[in-house]
Protein backbone atom coordinates (compact mmCIF):
# COMPACT_ATOMS: atom_id res chain seq x y z
CA UNK A 1 0.00 0.00 0.00
CA UNK A 2 2.72 2.59 0.81
CA UNK A 3 4.25 1.87 -2.89
CA UNK A 4 0.62 2.58 -4.23
CA UNK A 5 0.54 5.34 -2.46
CA UNK A 6 4.04 6.99 -3.60
CA UNK A 7 3.03 5.82 -7.28
CA UNK A 8 -0.18 7.88 -6.41
CA UNK A 9 2.09 10.97 -5.41
CA UNK A 10 4.51 10.98 -8.35
CA UNK A 11 1.52 10.98 -10.78
CA UNK A 12 -0.08 13.71 -9.24
CA UNK A 13 3.04 15.88 -9.26
CA UNK A 14 4.06 14.91 -12.97
CA UNK A 15 0.25 15.65 -13.64
CA UNK A 16 0.29 19.08 -11.96
CA UNK A 17 3.71 19.66 -13.53
CA UNK A 18 2.86 19.17 -17.25
CA UNK A 19 -0.11 20.78 -16.79
CA UNK A 20 2.00 23.98 -15.50
CA UNK A 21 3.38 24.47 -18.88
CA UNK A 22 -0.15 23.51 -20.63
CA UNK A 23 -2.00 26.45 -18.47
CA UNK A 24 0.46 29.21 -19.81
CA UNK A 25 -1.91 29.12 -22.63
CA UNK A 26 -5.21 27.21 -21.20
CA UNK A 27 -5.25 29.12 -17.69
CA UNK A 28 -8.20 26.95 -16.74
CA UNK A 29 -5.41 23.71 -16.04
CA UNK A 30 -4.35 26.18 -12.91
CA UNK A 31 -7.06 24.16 -11.16
CA UNK A 32 -5.37 21.19 -11.99
CA UNK A 33 -2.19 22.13 -11.26
CA UNK A 34 -3.12 23.24 -7.81
CA UNK A 35 -4.92 20.04 -7.59
CA UNK A 36 -2.21 18.01 -8.52
CA UNK A 37 0.67 19.70 -6.04
CA UNK A 38 -2.02 19.56 -3.32
CA UNK A 39 -2.86 15.43 -4.31
CA UNK A 40 0.79 14.64 -4.59
CA UNK A 41 2.00 16.52 -1.05
CA UNK A 42 -1.09 14.65 0.67
CA UNK A 43 -0.10 11.17 -0.84
CA UNK A 44 3.93 11.88 0.29
CA UNK A 45 2.79 12.50 4.01
CA UNK A 46 0.84 9.18 3.79
CA UNK A 47 3.58 7.63 2.87
CA UNK A 48 5.59 9.30 5.49
CA UNK A 49 3.09 8.10 7.62
CA UNK A 50 3.41 4.25 6.41
CA UNK A 51 6.97 4.61 7.87
CA UNK A 52 8.88 5.12 4.60
CA UNK A 53 12.38 6.95 5.37
CA UNK A 54 12.07 10.97 4.33
CA UNK A 55 15.37 10.37 1.99
CA UNK A 56 14.16 7.42 0.39
CA UNK A 57 10.48 8.82 -0.07
CA UNK A 58 11.59 11.82 -1.62
CA UNK A 59 14.27 10.03 -3.34
CA UNK A 60 12.22 7.91 -5.45
CA UNK A 61 9.25 10.75 -5.57
CA UNK A 62 12.00 13.43 -7.33
CA UNK A 63 14.02 11.11 -9.78
CA UNK A 64 10.61 9.37 -11.00
CA UNK A 65 9.29 12.90 -11.33
CA UNK A 66 11.81 14.66 -13.12
CA UNK A 67 12.24 11.16 -15.16
CA UNK A 68 8.66 11.21 -16.12
CA UNK A 69 8.17 14.69 -16.62
CA UNK A 70 11.36 15.38 -18.93
CA UNK A 71 9.71 11.94 -21.16
CA UNK A 72 6.19 13.10 -21.05
CA UNK A 73 7.38 16.78 -22.24
CA UNK A 74 9.41 15.79 -24.98
CA UNK A 75 5.94 13.36 -26.19
CA UNK A 76 3.63 16.24 -25.47
CA UNK A 77 5.26 19.68 -26.09
CA UNK A 78 7.43 18.08 -28.09
CA UNK A 79 10.59 19.80 -26.07
CA UNK A 80 13.97 18.41 -26.48
CA UNK A 81 15.22 15.04 -24.90
CA UNK A 82 19.01 14.20 -25.54
CA UNK A 83 21.06 11.00 -25.04
CA UNK A 84 22.78 13.64 -22.59
CA UNK A 85 19.72 14.29 -20.50
CA UNK A 86 18.48 10.39 -20.88
CA UNK A 87 22.39 9.61 -19.40
CA UNK A 88 21.70 12.27 -15.80
CA UNK A 89 18.32 10.20 -15.32
CA UNK A 90 20.16 7.09 -15.35
CA UNK A 91 22.91 8.27 -12.71
CA UNK A 92 19.76 10.15 -10.69
CA UNK A 93 17.80 7.20 -10.33
CA UNK A 94 20.94 4.78 -9.67
CA UNK A 95 21.51 7.55 -6.95
CA UNK A 96 18.17 6.76 -5.42
CA UNK A 97 18.57 2.84 -6.01
CA UNK A 98 21.67 3.42 -3.68
CA UNK A 99 19.66 5.81 -0.59
CA UNK A 100 16.86 3.60 -1.21
CA UNK A 101 19.86 0.10 -0.82
CA UNK A 102 21.37 1.81 2.11
CA UNK A 103 18.38 2.68 3.92
CA UNK A 104 17.61 -1.09 4.12
CA UNK A 105 21.05 -1.78 5.46
CA UNK A 106 20.76 0.86 8.12
CA UNK A 107 17.25 -0.22 9.34
CA UNK A 108 19.22 -3.81 9.78
CA UNK A 109 22.27 -2.15 11.73
CA UNK A 110 19.40 -0.92 14.05
CA UNK A 111 17.49 -3.87 14.50
CA UNK A 112 20.75 -6.13 14.90
CA UNK A 113 21.61 -3.58 17.70
CA UNK A 114 18.63 -3.62 19.13
CA UNK A 115 18.59 -7.10 19.80
CA UNK A 116 21.78 -7.14 21.46
CA UNK A 117 23.45 -8.69 18.15
CA UNK A 118 27.14 -8.48 18.03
Amino acid sequence: MTWLLLLCAIVSEVAATLSLKAAVTTPALYIVVVGGYLASFVFLALVLKRGMGLGVAYGIWGAIGVALTAILSSIIFGEAFTVVMGIGMVFIIGGVLLVEMGSHRADDTADDAAAGAP
